[in-house]
């Protein structure tokens, strides 16, 4: 198992943002979470990803328990995500977001800076060759050296995404990876996201665009109001008497 939530719950100031909600997820699946604006979808990938805590619920990675994880100990479980205002570091170079994702930084050490330790040095080498040859899956390997803020947005995206590759993410969380964004670019993302079970990884994946989660998710999970109201295949939710009614209020 990779991952059970279970019976998750969060209030803001009395609205309720997730109402007892549970799942399960199995290693190496893409799973596709969809609803309207406000369903609690976003605030479930914050719960996980350690940055607000729930009232209640149990959260199992990998068979441990992270309920109470700061967001830099999920990371360091094997847990990465993307935002949708994509929060890369924009007045710094491609590979240095890249370079700054890797869970490894042998070079903060002060001793290591302070005396340049050969193998610090190789360490180093080798990380570079490392996001170039992710940098280079990815397609923008030709951006490698310009800053992130001078990438188009399609090209953000799919550096989002690599960061979250340069950490060596078990769980992928990606927040609207294909919105805004040309066919192009969606095929490039499309391609990195259906290959990630092959790589030994899987996916959660908040998405509007309902062709893009049939094509590329295992299963769904219909939210509203902060509750699960359906799951199954894409084709299962969607002919969701529940799910229809949703859409329709």
């Amino acid at each position: 198992m990779m991952l059970k939530v279970s019976n998750l719950n969060k209030n803001f100031n009395g609205v309720t943002a997730l109402k007892e909600f549970s799942f399960e997820m199995k290693e190496n699946e893409i799973l596709g979470m969809i609803g309207p604006n406000g369903a609690g979808k976003t605030t479930f990938f914050n719960v996980l990803s350690g940055f607000i805590k729930p009232e209640s619920d149990k959260l199992e990675f990998l068979g441990k328990d992270i309920t109470n994880l700061s967001s830099h100990k999920i990371v360091s479980s094997g847990i990465s995500r993307t935002f949708q205002d994509l929060r890369l570091i924009r007045q710094i170079s491609v590979i240095d977001n890249v370079l700054l994702s890797f869970n490894h930084q042998t070079g903060e050490n002060f001793y290591n800076i302070l005396f340049k330790q050969k193998s610090w040095q190789e360490t180093e080498e080798l990380d570079k060759h490392k996001a170039l040859k992710l940098l280079e899956y990815a397609g923008i390997k030709d951006k490698a050296f310009d800053l992130a803020n001078d990438l188009s947005y399609g090209q953000q995206k799919l550096l989002s995404i690599t960061c979250c590759l340069a950490a060596d993410a078990k769980l992928l969380l990606l927040d609207e990876p294909i919105a805004g964004i040309n066919p192009e670019m969606r095929e490039k993302i499309l391609r990195i996201i259906s290959e990630l079970p092959s790589k030994g990884k899987s996916a959660i994946i908040i998405e509007h665009d309902m062709d893009f989660i049939e094509r590329i998710c295992d299963r769904v999970i219909f939210m509203d109001m902060g509750e699960k109201i359906s799951e199954g295949t894409s084709e299962e939710v969607r002919n969701d008497p529940k799910v229809i009614e949703a859409y329709l209020e």
